[in-house]
């Protein structure tokens, strides 16, 4: 009895201590560049930081039948986007999705984003370890000609 105890104890620690070596993934500065009537794609742009070694492999957003990571970048003198399976995010060092580079796009929008509105997205963050954890991101809409300037409001930073 007292080694099965002591078992159950041992596995108790090792999944509390697995829960804690989760990613925790720090969101700056999350915006959406509004849209116009008919336009069906954006994108949303962020600083990432994760405390431990892990990858952003997956978004999703009620407000787009599709989201994707991706990325832009210049191949033979022509910029090309192209979807990534996923995108590195060191322990410790900041990635910036922005305009130009890394950046998630949502496509298939369900309906105009103007400015000022606020875009929930969910960003997968996947460990070293194979788990995976969602990111709750709350992205206010900017209007195209509006300088990139940080909100005031307290949407774009979060840590989970």
């Amino acid at each position: 009895m007292k080694h099965s105890f002591i078992a159950a104890a041992a596995a108790l620690s090792l999944t509390l201590l697995s829960a804690t070596a989760m990613a925790q993934v720090t969101v700056k500065d999350a915006w959406v560049r509004a849209t116009v009537a008919q336009q069906k794609a954006t994108g949303a742009f962020m600083q990432l930081q994760s405390a431990q070694e892990a990858r952003l492999v997956a978004a999703q957003s009620p407000v787009a039948g599709v989201v994707e990571v991706h990325e832009m970048a210049m191949d033979g003198g022509v910029m090309k986007m192209r979807a990534l399976p996923s995108l590195a995010l060191p322990a410790g060092k900041a990635v910036e999705l922005k305009p130009g580079g890394f950046h998630i796009m949502l496509m298939d929008l369900k309906g105009q984003v103007k400015d000022g509105d606020t875009v929930p997205v969910t960003l997968v963050v996947e460990g070293k370890d194979g788990k995976r954890q969602n990111v709750e991101v709350k992205a206010v809409a900017r209007a195209m000609a509006q300088p990139a300037m940080k909100h005031e409001h307290g949407h774009g930073a979060h840590k989970h």
